[in-house]
């Protein structure tokens, strides 16, 4: 049987780790050539590796450079792209008081700035039928408490896809927001510094607000991400899929 995204070239940036590395499996099961970046070469390797097949290109989204090396690769590779899924970010906890400059500028860099120019620099090698999907999250409309910066940029990203899919009208590329809930990743030591301990207290947490009473799964929210890159969503642009157990809509 045909996959969703056969002949299909898709991108998935910060793709070694997590919900893009599952986004990524996802996307090679449904017949696409994948690329896929990150920050770290050994962890890009090891993705590649466990991939089979996939191209994989060191690169940083906050750095313009970076970008337009990365898209010279996927149009040498392969002249087009027809899948973004525009993953890579980060996050970190700092109440209010204790907001620093450096915070700030580290994820509005990456998930603002970096989620604005990885869009913009695919657009020439974008055609009709092109899929776009920003990965932003159920703290977007929730308020956890120091959260506030990255909860701010993924608010950001969810009225870039509403605007995009204004500009882009005529082209026939659509662009949505898939917003994951409570979903255990290696991020939660890397990026949030959390122990074993502290990830068990946050998921039971989370798992009480959820009206599925359980976190998710990096799976999950892949799957949600192919129905969004695919034919199978061709009527829904603009749109914000929240992948949560229900936690941001009771």
């Amino acid at each position: 049987m045909a996959g969703k995204l056969d002949g299909k070239v898709a991108l998935v940036t910060g793709g070694t780790s997590g919900l893009g590395l599952a986004t990524a499996k996802r996307f090679v099961a449904e017949g696409a050539r994948v690329v896929v970046t990150g920050r770290r070469q050994a962890e890009l390797d090891r993705a590649v590796a466990e991939l089979g097949d996939a191209v994989g290109v060191r690169g940083d989204v906050s750095d313009l450079a970076d970008l337009d090396r990365l898209y010279a690769t996927v149009r040498e590779r392969f002249g087009r792209l027809d899948v973004l899924f525009a993953n890579a970010g980060g996050g970190g906890f700092q109440p209010l008081g204790e907001v620093t400059e450096e915070h700030f500028d580290k994820y509005f860099g990456i998930n603002v700035k970096g989620t604005l120019f990885t869009v913009q620099k695919a657009l020439p090698l974008m055609a009709a039928g092109g899929s776009i999907v920003l990965n932003g999250s159920m703290v977007s409309v929730k308020g956890v408490p120091g959260f506030g910066v990255y909860a701010a940029t993924k608010a950001a990203l969810r009225s870039f896809a509403r605007t995009w899919a204004a500009d882009l009208r005529g082209r026939n590329i659509r662009v949505n927001v898939v917003s994951p809930g409570t979903v255990v990743t290696p991020a939660y030591k890397s990026e949030l510094g959390l122990t074993d301990e502290q990830i068990d207290g946050f998921v039971a947490r989370a798992s009480e607000a959820t009206p599925l009473g359980r976190p998710g799964a990096p799976d999950e929210i892949a799957k949600a991400v192919v129905f969004l890159a695919s034919d199978d969503s061709s009527y829904v642009t603009g749109a914000d899929l929240f992948v949560d157990g229900g936690a941001a809509q009771v």
